[in-house]
């Protein structure tokens, strides 16, 4: 398979890459195997969090005895030092492993740097002198946070939504990675599940030597294609270029990369989730969208007041108040039939 030098870190990847979250939605039996049907396709890369429930352990038990044979990334989402030393010992526990290649801080609200007061920058240099960790990196879904990331110098990975609806800021955060060495990651190659066929995204991310989508994969049918797609790379035609600027043209208004700019809503509607919810509910385990907390909460979509607040912050030009409703729909229908 392709494979690519990850930035600085100077991992040698595959650049068609396995995303592990929606493997939480799978069995134990039917995840190991997929994963390690990837791994014997070729990929060699894999991406996980704390966060995605048994995604970690999952990929623990396909990987045991065979560890130095892949490159594992995971996050934690932890706001202090201590939180952060508790996160590691959990995911090197869960991974049955006594190191990870790279260690994201998982879209902080900041971008951690040495000495900070929360600790975390300096834990995770502890973790990687004692050998806990390999690297460091940064997730993000805000574009100001990313480039605060990219410019800082401390990370040696950015993972970051990146698909072919991407704005020209993105593209220039993908190439600046490249001036800088810093890896970069792409998150959401299938813009969070809005796609079923990979071929359009997957053509306009090859044309970014330097970038990695971990593709999140729960179906055989989908690690096939993307194998296939790897082997025979599509070329980037005049019809491949149509493709691409008609769903950018009638899909880019609608891709939400929950940034949470939007936020506070004045009716209490929780846009920068209510506003993917369709993704959610099919990418990831569904059970824990459809409490009723959360079915009271997508219900205040009926209360929006089309005040136009979260249109003239969200930085992407989205107008949650006019897509909303849609996942709304969406989402009764699915707890209809699922609750």
């Amino acid at each position: 398979m392709r494979k690519v030098i990850l930035g600085k870190t100077g991992l040698t990847v595959t650049r068609t890459s396995f995303g592990a979250l929606p493997i939480q939605r799978l069995s134990v039996d039917e995840a190991v195997a997929l994963v390690r049907k990837a791994y014997e396709s070729g990929i060699c890369y894999f991406d996980t969090a704390r966060a995605y429930t048994d995604s970690e352990m999952k990929l623990g038990d396909a990987f045991e005895g065979m560890r130095d044979k892949v490159v594992i990334s995971s996050k934690s989402g932890a706001k202090t030092a201590d939180g952060f030393n508790r996160d590691l010992d959990t995911s090197l526990s869960m991974l049955k492993t006594d190191y990870i290649d790279v260690l994201q801080f998982h879209n902080p609200s900041f971008v951690p740097r040495p000495g900070g007061d929360d600790g975390l920058y300096d834990a995770a240099l502890k973790a990687k002198a004692e050998g806990k960790i390999r690297h460091i990196g940064i997730t993000q879904h805000s574009i100001e946070r990313a480039e605060e990331a990219v410019e800082s110098g401390l990370y040696e990975t950015l993972q970051y939504p990146f698909n072919h609806l991407a704005t020209e800021r993105e593209i220039a955060l993908v190439r600046r990675c490249a001036e800088l060495n810093v890896g970069f990651i792409c998150m959401k190659a299938m813009s969070g599940g809005m796609f079923a066929d990979a071929t359009v995204p997957f053509t306009f991310i090859s044309q970014f030597e330097n970038a990695v989508p971990i593709w999140g994969m729960q179906r055989t049918s989908e690690l096939e294609q993307l194998v296939a797609l790897d082997a025979n790379p599509p070329f980037m035609d005049d019809n491949m270029r149509a493709a691409i600027e008609k769903d950018r043209r009638e899909l880019s208004i609608s891709f939400c990369r929950s940034c949470g700019y939007c936020m506070p809503c004045p009716v209490g509607i929780p846009i920068y989730n209510a506003n993917r919810m369709t993704q959610l509910i099919t990418r990831s385990p569904w059970q824990q969208w459809v409490t009723p907390e959360w079915q009271a909460a997508m219900e205040r979509i009926e209360d929006c007041i089309h005040c136009g607040a979260c249109a003239k912050k969200c930085p992407y030009g989205l107008k949650p108040y006019e897509t909303m409703p849609a996942h709304l729909a969406f989402y009764r229908e699915f707890v209809k039939t699922h609750v």
